[in-house]
């Protein structure tokens, strides 16, 4: 069973996603808050697989709760997924940097919701739409990139060649078919290269391709 909390300030909001999920055999919507402050209480409480998070919100906004999360060890196997608007382009990166493993748009379709609920709940990044890619890359393009960080000399030949992949978005089937490899060798991999650079998920994988230059927007013009 698949736990889930929702926050969000708006209590329709809250209700028309809970309809949504209390609907699915695999989901429970365990809590709901109104802001950050409650999201942290009742995550620590309640140890949700996946958190929809709203970005604006009074006290404590979604991106302030979502780095608190990330940075509890309690709650080092919940996931976020941020709640945003195409015109909130600069709170989608900053989320992602936080430790969010992806976002969904607030009037996106019921079907769409639950996916998005399983596909972080098992451990990948909420970015695989070709939309949700550029619009990552169009933010990352719009940033001065640092240079590539130390830990990056620990990754192998084939290892760079994964985190590519898995910053244009590719899940690991789709990395396997591309390297002919077994997918159990491409999600080891992945798994190697996450513990090499200290990364919490693939949505962090995603912003350190871009920040460190293994991958820059141009893939996508």
């Amino acid at each position: 069973m698949i736990r889930v909390l929702l926050v969000d300030d708006q209590h329709l909001v809250r209700a028309g996603f809970r309809s949504i999920l209390d609907g699915e055999p695999d989901i429970e919507v365990v809590a709901e808050a109104a802001d950050g402050h409650g999201a942290l209480r009742l995550a620590a409480e309640h140890r949700p697989d996946v958190v929809l998070m709203d970005v604006r919100m009074p006290e404590l906004d979604g991106l302030a709760a979502t780095r608190r999360l990330a940075e509890d060890p309690r709650l080092s196997a919940t996931r976020v997924v941020i709640l945003t608007t195409f015109d909130l382009d600069d709170y989608v990166y900053d989320a992602l940097r936080a430790g969010a493993a992806g976002f969904l748009v607030k009037d996106t379709e019921p079907m769409e919701l639950i996916h998005a609920v399983r596909v972080v709940a098992r451990g990948d990044a909420l970015i695989a739409p070709s939309t949700t890619r550029r619009l990552i890359a169009e933010i990352a393009g719009r940033r001065r990139a640092p240079a590539p960080p130390p830990l990056l000399d620990r990754l192998t030949e084939r290892e760079r060649e994964v985190l590519v992949l898995v910053g244009e978005g590719l899940s690991n089937d789709e990395i396997a078919t591309r390297l002919v490899l077994s997918p159990a060798t491409a999600k080891t991999h992945v798994s190697r290269i996450m513990t090499k650079l200290h990364a919490r998920d693939r949505a962090q994988l995603v912003v350190l391709a871009y920040e460190s230059g293994v991958i820059t927007p141009r893939w996508l013009s």
